[in-house]
Order: C-alpha cells, then sequence, then structure tokens
C-alpha cells in the first residue's frame, strides 16, 4: 500500500559539475520595470547600477553577483509586464491517476491520507508502486501543434510548461534523469522540446519551464536533508545540472522555480544559478524569474512575486507579482473526479483579470491535461471564450498600467487600467456587472469638458455623462442583445479625464 519504488538515478555527475556550467560563456537577450507611486512604468534596458553590481570596464554592460542585494536590482524584462496573461500546464506521471490533488498524488499516497490510500487499494493490486504508473503515461493523443493553437487563442503571451514537478519525472529527456523521464519510460518522446518547437513556430508567445528544485523521495535529497542540509549531493547532482541544461537546451524566457521552502538558498545555490542566468546564459536579456528560491525568498527575492499560489492582493504592490490560478477548482493536474461547478466560468476569469491587472500584476491560468495528451474541451472552451474577450476588450489589458484608483470609490465591482500616450492618459473601467439601472455613477473618475466615454467593441455613439459632486454619473443607453460586444465584464473607455 505505502511501497515506496525509488527510480533508479545517475549520479555521476562530479562535484565540478555547477562550476562548470556556471563558467561557460554562452551568448544572447533583456529589460526593465520600476514602480512610480501607485503605477509600474516599463522602460527600456537601463539596469540600475547599485553598489552590488558589477559594470564591466570596456562594454560597460553590467554583471550581477549572487547575493540578493545584487540580484533584486536587475530590472525586469519589459514583455513580461505587457503581456498580462500566460498558461500554466501541469502534465506528469501524476496526470495517470489522476486522483483529487493529483500533482501531490505521491505523497499523498506515502504519507497515508485516506482517500487516496482507499482509491489505491480499490483500483490497483497489492505491491503496485509510484514507478508503474510511469508506463500509463502514453502522451497517444498528444499534438503540441495543436496544444499551441488552443493557448494562442486565449490571447495568452506566454507558457509555463512543466518541466519536473515533485515526483521528479522529466518531461524532457534529462541525462540526470534515468529512465524517470519522458523519453525512456513513457511516451519516449520529448514531451518539453516538442511542444517549445511549437510554441514558437506557430505562434508569438514565449516560452517558459517550470521547475521543482526539490522531489519526494529522491534519495539525495533526503540525504542531505537528514545531514540538515549540511550536504549538497542532490543539488550539485541533479536539480542543478537539470536547470543550466533546460536554460542551454531550450532557452525558455521563464524560469518559474518552486519546492524550495524546506531547504535555504545557499543549499539550493540559487542565487548563483541566477546570476549566471542573468550575465551569461543563452537568455540573459529577455528572461523573467520567479520568487520561489530558497526557505524564507518567496515574496521577497528573486524577479516578479508570486508569493503563494493564487496571489490576489488587490491592491497595488512595490513590484510585479503573478496571480497563478487553476481553471479547475482543487487541482493543478487534470482531475478525473472534477465535475461541472468544478470548473471556472468565463466570468469568472474575467473577474480574476481585472483583479489581478488592475493592480499591476500578471494572470496565469493553469490546464491540466489527461496522461494521454488531451487537453479536455471544457479547458479549450475556457480559453477560446477567455481569446474572445481578450479580441475585444485587449486595449484595456495588455500594456495597461494600474490608475491612481484600482477600484470605484462608489460602485463596487469596478476596476481601472490605463494606458498612457504622450502627455494623454485614458482609463478604462472595467464593470465586472452590467449596470441594473440606465445610469452608471463612478466615485474615481471626474471628468473634464473634452472627456469621451464609449463601450469597447460596441459600433453605437459614445455615452452620454453628466459630473456630479461625486464624480461622474454615465448613461447606459438600451442596447440590443445581440449588440452586446461580450457576454461577461464590459470595458469603457474613458478619455480626457482631468483626475
Amino acid at each position: 500500500m505505502k511501497s515506496l519504488f525509488i527510480p533508479l538515478l545517475i549520479c555521476s555527475v562530479t562535484s565540478d559539475t555547477i562550476r562548470r556550467y556556471e563558467s561557460e560563456d554562452i551568448s544572447t537577450d533583456k529589460q526593465s520595470s520600476k514602480r512610480i507611486g501607485p503605477q509600474f512604468e516599463s522602460e527600456e534596458i537601463s539596469p540600475r547600477r547599485g553598489y552590488n553590481t558589477i559594470v564591466e570596464p570596456f562594454t560597460g554592460k553590467v554583471r550581477y553577483e549572487p547575493k540578493w542585494s545584487s540580484l533584486d536590482t536587475r530590472p525586469l524584462p519589459k514583455w513580461y509586464d505587457e503581456a498580462k496573461v500566460g498558461i500554466f500546464i501541469h502534465w506528469g506521471v501524476f496526470s495517470v491517476p489522476s486522483f483529487e490533488f493529483t500533482a501531490w498524488f505521491w505523497e499523498k499516497w506515502v504519507t497515508g491520507t485516506p482517500d487516496y490510500v482507499e482509491f489505491m487499494r480499490k483500483n490497483y493490486p497489492p505491491g503496485f508502486t509510484y514507478a508503474d504508473f510511469a508506463p500509463q503515461f502514453t502522451a497517444e493523443f498528444y499534438d503540441p501543434n495543436q496544444w499551441a493553437d488552443i493557448f494562442e487563442s486565449s490571447g495568452a503571451k506566454y507558457i509555463v510548461f512543466v518541466s519536473k514537478h515533485h515526483e521528479g519525472y522529466t518531461n524532457w529527456p534529462s541525462k540526470n534523469s534515468f529512465n524517470w523521464n519522458s523519453m525512456d519510460v513513457g511516451p519516449k518522446r520529448d514531451l518539453l522540446g516538442d511542444l517549445a518547437t511549437a510554441i514558437r513556430n506557430r505562434t508569438d508567445m514565449r516560452f517558459g519551464v517550470y521547475h521543482s528544485l526539490f522531489e519526494f523521495y529522491n534519495p539525495l535529497y533526503l540525504e542531505d536533508k537528514a545531514n540538515n542540509w549540511s550536504t549538497t549531493r542532490f543539488v550539485v547532482e541533479k536539480t542543478m545540472p537539470e536547470l543550466y541544461d533546460l536554460v542551454k537546451t531550450y532557452k525558455p524566457e521563464v524560469i518559474w522555480s518552486d519546492g524550495d521552502w524546506e531547504a535555504p538558498d545557499t543549499y539550493w545555490k540559487s542565487k548563483e544559478f541566477l546570476a549566471w542566468l542573468y550575465n551569461d546564459s543563452p537568455v540573459k536579456e529577455s528572461v523573467v524569474t520567479n520568487d520561489r528560491w530558497g526557505k524564507g525568498d518567496v515574496c521577497k527575492h528573486g524577479g516578479y512575486l508570486t508569493c503563494h499560489d493564487g496571489f490576489n492582493p488587490g491592491v497595488v504592490q512595490q513590484r510585479k507579482w503573478e496571480n497563478c490560478m487553476v481553471l479547475s477548482r482543487g487541482s493543478w493536474g487534470f482531475n478525473r473526479k472534477a465535475t461541472l461547478d468544478t470548473y471556472l466560468k468565463l466570468s469568472d476569469l474575467t473577474t480574476l483579470l481585472a483583479e489581478t491587472v488592475s493592480c499591476g500584476g500578471n494572470l496565469l491560468m493553469n490546464v491540466g491535461p489527461t496522461h494521454d495528451g488531451r487537453i479536455l474541451p471544457i479547458f479549450e472552451e475556457r480559453l477560446r471564450q477567455f481569446g474572445d474577450w481578450m479580441k475585444v476588450n485587449g486595449e484595456a489589458i495588455y500594456g495597461s498600467k494600474p490608475w491612481t484608483h484600482q477600484n470605484d470609490t462608489i460602485t463596487p465591482a469596478v476596476w481601472y487600467t490605463s494606458q498612457k500616450s504622450g502627455s494623454e492618459t485614458t482609463v478604462y473601467a472595467i464593470l465586472l456587472k452590467w449596470p441594473d439601472v440606465d445610469v452608471l455613477h463612478l466615485g474615481a473618475a471626474t471628468p473634464s469638458p473634452h472627456t469621451t466615454i464609449s463601450l469597447l467593441g460596441y459600433h453605437g455613439n459614445n455615452f452620454k455623462w453628466a459630473k456630479s459632486s461625486t464624480g461622474m454619473q454615465v448613461q447606459i443607453p438600451a442596447i440590443p442583445f445581440n449588440k452586446m460586444p461580450c457576454d461577461a465584464a464590459w470595458v469603457l473607455k474613458l478619455t480626457a479625464l482631468s483626475s
């Protein structure tokens, strides 16, 4: 019931491996984001020269040192803040049992969580191990071109594909994960590489990877843990060589780190990796990273902040942040027990988008494919619906900045974004609920004599308005049902406001 089969691992990497990877000089791409008052302003590449960075004497290029006081000064590449929307893909051996909180299935089973133990007792013979699921991870219907088309239709501008989750199985032919990777057992193909190629050949999206630093039951990790992190065999021989390999082979522009919370970043050698990534890697100019690099680092250090899954603070943050969330409540991987009300509706997604982007964040929407490589029609439908909404309202989202107000001071469920062109600022009011009456009161917006108000996607006349003592009153015309531009979250475009 709790048998614990550990897949055979290659441990032939020498103690010089990390230093060798770091010393290799490989070419490449860069950029920035800073906060001014309540807003973020992205700018072209102009790294901030702090006391803990090194400026090369002949090139003038900044080199970052492996310490947070230096690494945290690196500007965030502009593309990431402008993108606003990404797709997360959780896929692995856990997609075979696909039971409840799927990505943690192995750990839940081994630690005796009753539902998981009973599931195994009823459905699998005695002596069945977690590794026995791997040959059933077949991916026979996996079509990376189809996936790329679906993801592009959502309006997302980047994807984050799980290269390795906490189970340790790699979705690429890692040399450091013998017989526990997608080429050796299961699909018999490079799942990650095939998707990277499809994304780059068929879309304008950026390709990124998720990578778990730790592994549930890797014996090298457990040995280091037992030694209170005084030894680093797992880091030197397994997890860091994987990260360097991922970057050099696939050139991802997002590194979404996870599995960091048990050990400090000095154990993980995270800062050394990030210094190499920012200084010498093939994606040094364009890569973005998150904040999960060691115990105590989350929400403090790294690139953008994730803080915790589903982070949605409701106010502007001092640094760029991301809200990673699931389209199917309760599970990152495919869950066979999911019911219709488990899946978020379009209105749920547009609400999360408005709340997130108005406060300066990005939204990372997760899908969990099946073990045989299918994206369920309900996932595809939600993504395409979201993409249709973005086609109408994208100007309020892509490249937008938080306004002076994030939500309205009088009418609830109204969130604001803004776009600046020269000296002019256009404000977008995202209405999560269509007004019940023909007048909409906006307390945060003060009009000028030149103010215009229009509904994105509506081809009728501009809306009439009147200034009030508490802001402005917008006249909502009677719009025929078949003329409404979308089914959820309507966006008013306000120009020439006085505040």
